[in-house]
């Protein structure tokens, strides 16, 4: 796992390893190699079993020249309102989604977010953590 901020390390911790203990069980029991949607579909279940509040397909809105965008991208989901999930099935993770998330937690004021890529043979392999 991969931390951007080491400071910051503990920030939302117990979130994040409920969070991560769901993904790793959902990776367990599927494997890699089925869609992304797939994926969220599964984690969503298994966190809200945990007890965790959890939002899919978040509305991100931009501001241009002044006038607000509603909508303009969707994040796949956040828990607690406080850790942002990004999800991937790809075969790589590549510098461009580490900006997609970046840019999600800044525009939805979050600090805390989870890239995980699922298309791994170890789930924690394709996992980074990220913190604003």
């Amino acid at each position: 796992m991969e931390d951007r901020q080491g400071s910051a390390r503990l920030l939302h911790r117990r979130t994040t390893f409920a969070i991560l203990g769901c993904a790793i069980d959902v990776h367990r029991s599927l494997g890699p190699g089925l869609l992304e949607s797939a994926y969220r579909r599964c984690l969503v279940q298994a966190l809200e079993l945990k007890g965790l509040a959890v939002e899919q397909e978040v509305p991100v809105s931009i501001t241009y020249e002044g006038c607000k965008i509603e909508g303009a991208f969707r994040a796949d989901i956040v828990v607690n309102r406080s850790v942002l999930l990004e999800l991937k099935a790809v075969d790589r993770l590549l510098p461009i989604h580490d900006a997609q998330i970046l840019t999600y937690l800044k525009l939805l004021r979050v600090r805390v977010g989870l890239l995980v890529n699922f298309n791994v043979r170890r789930l924690m392999d394709g996992v980074h953590r990220f913190v604003l």
